[in-house]
């Protein structure tokens, strides 16, 4: 298993995982969420192509709509 941080706490996940299975794994809804990895934007249409390595930070936010 890789460790990551994900919101500033420890998590593992399989090697070779990407954005989209960690999303997957944390039963997150990707249409309603930013992915930032590294301090970079990830795009939605690249979770799915975007590999996790040991040790990369993300920050996952949920959006929120309204006024």
């Amino acid at each position: 298993m890789v460790p990551i941080l994900v919101n500033g706490k420890l998590q593992h996940i399989a090697p070779e995982a990407t954005v989209a299975d960690l999303l997957e794994q944390l039963k997150l809804n990707p249409k309603f969420l930013a992915v930032e990895l590294n301090r970079h934007v990830v795009s939605r249409a690249d979770h799915s192509r975007t590999r996790l390595s040991a040790n990369d930070e993300l920050e996952i936010v949920t959006l929120v709509g309204g006024g």
